[in-house]
């Protein structure tokens, strides 16, 4: 019988060689004589160790990582085949303290099984959430996805049971689900993972959005950006339809398709990604009417990120009580967090909400991979806010980041160490608005281009407090007259910097362009 090897076939590990290493391993294997199955599956999550090169033996997967091309000759002469003693050898990932301390429920498949193949993903939990919806009825899976408590993962936190029951009475010729997989915040790659290492899992959580509202066909909208992530999800989609889940015919009749994005990061705003769903530029529109009743080509649509639909099959098929007993406060479930930046264990991390930034950071994360203090860490992305070490202890949760003026975005999580200056990662943030707006809305489109010029002044040194309130007032402007979270989310990172860091904006030399000018 063939040992069965598993290599990552995951961006995080090809990055990094796992193709080589996966060619590395045939080729000597063929040298020793030995017969391997070299299994491609998804990544765990545990960036430190990729490539983390498994093989399967009488106590379970043995892992060994992370693993270069250069390293096969070597672990296979000690051994790698069998599970054998070698200083890359870690032993059964499950139990290492990265996985141990984790609640995986929306990853739990995720490196654990060849995401292309469906009998795989059958013998390992899939569909039973489908065959629960099935036996619900539309009526009975929404109430199902409300009694989760189930909130929008991709930063809203918007209640999706009332998204769908809201599709589901609205009037209309036709429905529509779609996915919204246009991952552009900084730090962020949960999407990525799953779609890589789990796409059936995306695809029956849209069919069951489809029976639940009535749609008949669904949409995956894919950052340009995510190559192997597009393939991934049409693969699975082509098998899913060859296996009767997805055609006109289909129990319930519906289907998908793949769209790939521009690379427009307000395509992320749900309005702006009908737009370019449509085939126009991608801009934002005013509401109302929301998209839940004049969405993609002005009929009622479900927009979900990848996370939320990911979610749906655990929460039937292991009933909503279950889900919402995870969590804290309002945050029911788990949530997938990215860890990135200097951290030591960079990688996804599934948990219930209600861990606090500290654990995450110090425990899971091990601190700062440099060695340096932790200064400030940023959640919720680009556009999420700084918080320094003293407010460490705070719950992540929806609830208890808004009290301290954050955000949990889509739960990217970047660590920055001492050394960093703030007041430059304000003025990132201003560019970065300027940059990427659709151009729609005054506040945003003026608005972030007034705050850099603000904040080179401030820097500069010129008429401090003056700019200062300034720079104040611009950000409450844009904060609550933007017409989406581009413009609107943008003064947390540009208020938090100047709020927890304000030696950061002190007085400094004036640059060369600035000399000279007034506030």
């Amino acid at each position: 019988m063939a040992i069965r090897l598993y290599v990552p076939a995951d961006t995080a590990a090809v990055a990094v060689g796992a193709d080589d290493v996966a060619r590395a391993l045939a080729a000597e294997a063929r040298q020793a004589g030995v017969e391997i199955l070299i299994v491609r599956n998804g990544s765990r999550g545990a960036f430190e160790l990729e490539t983390l090169v498994e093989v399967e033996t009488a106590l379970g997967r043995i892992g060994y990582g992370p693993v270069y091309a250069e390293d096969v000759p070597g672990l296979v002469a000690a051994g790698l085949f069998e599970g054998g003693a070698h200083p890359k050898r870690v032993g059964r990932p499950e139990d290492l303290p990265f996985f141990a301390c984790q609640t995986r429920l929306t990853f739990v498949r995720c490196g654990i099984i060849n995401p292309q193949s469906l009998d795989a993903y059958l013998a390992h939990g899939g569909g039973e959430g489908l065959a629960t919806a099935r036996a619900l009825g539309p009526a009975g899976v929404i109430e199902a996805v409300t009694r989760s408590g189930l909130r929008g993962r991709g930063g809203a936190g918007f209640p999706s049971g009332i998204k769908w029951r809201t599709v589901a009475d609205a009037p209309g010729p036709r429905k529509y689900v779609v996915c919204n997989a246009d991952e552009g915040d900084s730090g962020t790659f949960a999407d990525r993972l799953l779609m890589e290492g789990d796409p059936f899992l995306m695809i029956e959580g849209m069919i069951i959005a489809g029976l639940a509202v009535g749609a008949a066909k669904g949409f995956i909208y894919i950052r340009s950006e995510y190559p192997l992530a597009i393939t991934a999800m049409e693969r699975a989609i082509e098998t899913a339809r060859a296996a009767g889940w997805l055609a006109a015919d289909s129990d319930p009749a519906f289907d998908i398709e793949v769209r790939v994005g521009a690379g427009a990061y307000v395509c992320g705003e749900e309005t702006a990604l009908l737009e370019s769903l449509e085939g126009r530029r991608g801009q934002v529109r005013a509401k109302p009417p929301l998209p839940a009743h004049k969405g993609l080509f002005g009929q009622p649509t479900v927009i979900n990120n990848c996370l939320s639909l990911a979610a749906v099959p655990h929460i039937l098929a292991g009933g909503a009580h279950l889900y919402a007993s995870h969590g804290h406060g309002r945050s029911h479930g788990t949530m997938p967090i990215q860890l990135a930046g200097d951290i030591r264990n960079g990688g996804l991390v599934e948990v219930p909400f209600g861990i606090s930034l500290g654990e995450l950071v110090d425990g899971i994360g091990g601190g700062t991979l440099s060695g340096r203090p932790v200064r400030a860490v940023q959640v919720g992305g680009p556009l999420g806010a700084f918080f320094p070490r003293r407010l460490f202890d705070t719950p992540f949760d929806y609830e208890a980041f808004a009290a301290r003026g954050g955000l949990i975005g889509h739960g990217g999580v970047v660590v920055f160490s001492e050394g960093i200056d703030m007041a430059a990662q304000a003025r990132f943030a201003m560019e970065f608005c300027a940059i990427e707006s659709c151009g729609k809305c005054t506040p945003c489109r003026i608005g972030a281009v007034r705050g850099v010029e603000v904040i080179d002044k401030i820097r500069a040194g010129q008429a401090r407090e003056a700019n200062i309130a300034v720079l104040t007032d611009l950000c409450e402007t844009m904060k609550f007259g933007s017409l989406c979270a581009l413009g609107g989310f943008t003064p947390y990172p540009v208020m938090s910097a100047l709020t927890h860091f304000p030696e950061d904006f002190g007085a400094l030399a004036p640059a060369p362009e600035l000399a000279g000018q007034e506030a």
